[in-house]
């Protein structure tokens, strides 16, 4: 719930502050260094021990910042409406985030697919250079700071209500402030939904949250294969019994499934289908280089070459080691027996499970392991020229507390820039007056 001044909290002396952001993540750290670069005094409150936290474990430690495919790239690879973000990717984008960790000392390369990673392939590198960035311009950070609730008055924000380790409540009064507390996914650190209820207490909508970029539980699980990374493969996810897209890339086994970069594509689709108690299943193609045609003969060509082998090596030169097992155990072989075993109606089954290797799905991974929230603050409730919302004056939201999320590709941490960026400015120039800055 709201809270007012009148509720018995403590007023800080001097608190006063002209923004004060909560959430110390990408989103937050951005909003709050460029709020400092435009003249306003700034305060951001961070829960955790250490400011952007995720960061510094994203991408199994290495942080895909961003990718350097155009604007109209990035905006294909968003949901749920992409074109929210037009002004916050012109006012911040790929090209300015590197020029801003590269003047910190952060020099970038990019990879495959454009993405784009710190030299140094340590997330941690990109963490301290932004907390860096924003304490140079002046932003105060406060640690171990607990919001509890947002303080209003006739409908704009005014304040804060937070707690510190082993002291009582305390109040800040701010001219702006700024929601970037993240979604609910990885809550270990620190992402644990409080963003939503602050929003949803001030009148704002909240469009159903689920986790994405998320892993999947499938039946069957086959645990010979458990670790297995195929590359250059293609996904098929199908929906009650109707195909419904692929995509094509890297997958892996896992223990309760299927994981990997093009699982993880699939994932916003599969949990919503899910949700709506939809038949899921997926078929991965492991030659989808070769059309059936041209697989079929490349079988008869192996089998001429393992006429007097086993099944084992006949399988070993069309698989990798972890599916010998598994295609032996489907087409009902003895792996150490003849090749000759392969012939009639199990060389066709052997074919169509190499096109299409079947899985229902059963499940997903749970927040702990989604890489990003989808759903949150609505966008209907969201001025997309500023960040600024739309139900309590001078307040504003960024990062994945807003119901915006992205394929994986660098996508994710780019939209978090963006909108802390323009949150950040908008914010100082409601604060201090400002008419004009110089993006620098």
């Amino acid at each position: 719930m709201t809270t007012k001044l009148s509720e018995g909290a403590k007023t800080v002396p001097n608190s006063v502050c002209d923004v004060v952001v909560i959430g110390a993540g990408p989103a937050g750290l951005l909003a709050a260094g460029r709020a400092a670069m435009l003249g306003a005094r700034v305060l951001l409150l961070e829960k955790m021990e250490k400011p952007a936290r995720k960061l510094r474990i994203t991408g199994k430690g290495r942080a895909n910042i961003t990718n350097m495919r155009p604007l109209e790239a990035h905006l294909q690879e968003i949901h749920p409406e992409p074109r929210f973000l037009r002004q916050a990717f012109q006012a911040f984008f790929n090209r300015h985030l590197i020029a801003l960790l590269e003047k910190y000392g952060v020099e970038t390369k990019t990879e495959r697919g454009d993405r784009v990673f710190p030299a140094s392939d340590r997330a941690w590198d990109v963490a301290e250079a932004l907390v860096d960035w924003a304490k140079a311009h002046g932003v105060e950070i406060v640690r171990h700071a607990k919001v509890e609730s947002l303080v209003t008055h006739e409908g704009a924000f005014t304040g804060l209500v937070f707690t510190r380790t082993h002291l009582g409540p305390q109040t800040i009064e701010a001219r702006c402030g700024i929601i970037a507390t993240g979604g609910q996914s990885y809550p270990a650190t620190g992402s644990t939904g409080d963003g939503f209820r602050f929003a949803e207490a001030t009148g704002h909508r909240i469009e159903a949250l689920r986790p994405s970029l998320v892993g999947i539980e499938t039946r069957p699980v086959h645990e010979s294969a458990q670790g297995l990374t195929v590359k250059n493969v293609q996904l098929t996810l199908w929906l009650d019994g109707k195909k419904h897209c692929s995509e094509f890339g890297e997958a892996e086994f896992t223990a309760k499934g299927l994981g990997g970069p093009i699982v993880l594509r699939l994932s916003r689709k599969i949990v919503d289908a899910m949700a709506a108690g939809r038949k899921v299943e997926v078929t991965l193609d492991l030659k989808p280089a070769l059309d059936p045609p041209k697989l079929e003969a490349r079988l008869l060509r192996e089998f001429d070459a393992h006429t007097c082998d086993t099944c084992r090596n006949l399988l070993r030169a069309l698989l990798p080691t972890q599916l010998v097992e598994v295609f032996s155990d489907a087409l009902g072989l003895d792996p150490a027996g003849p090749s000759e075993q392969v012939k009639g109606l199990k060389r066709k089954k052997l074919l169509n499970l190499l096109k299409e290797l079947r899985f229902e799905v059963t499940g997903h991974g749970s927040w702990e392991e989604a890489i990003v929230t989808a759903g949150g603050v609505s966008l209907k409730d969201i001025d997309p020229r500023t960040m600024a919302s739309k139900k309590i004056d001078n307040l504003y939201f960024a990062g994945e507390v807003i119901d915006l999320d992205a394929n994986t590709g660098g996508y994710n941490l780019q939209i978090a820039f963006s909108t802390g960026w323009l949150a950040g400015e908008s914010a100082a120039r409601r604060a201090v007056g400002l008419t004009s800055g110089v993006l620098s």
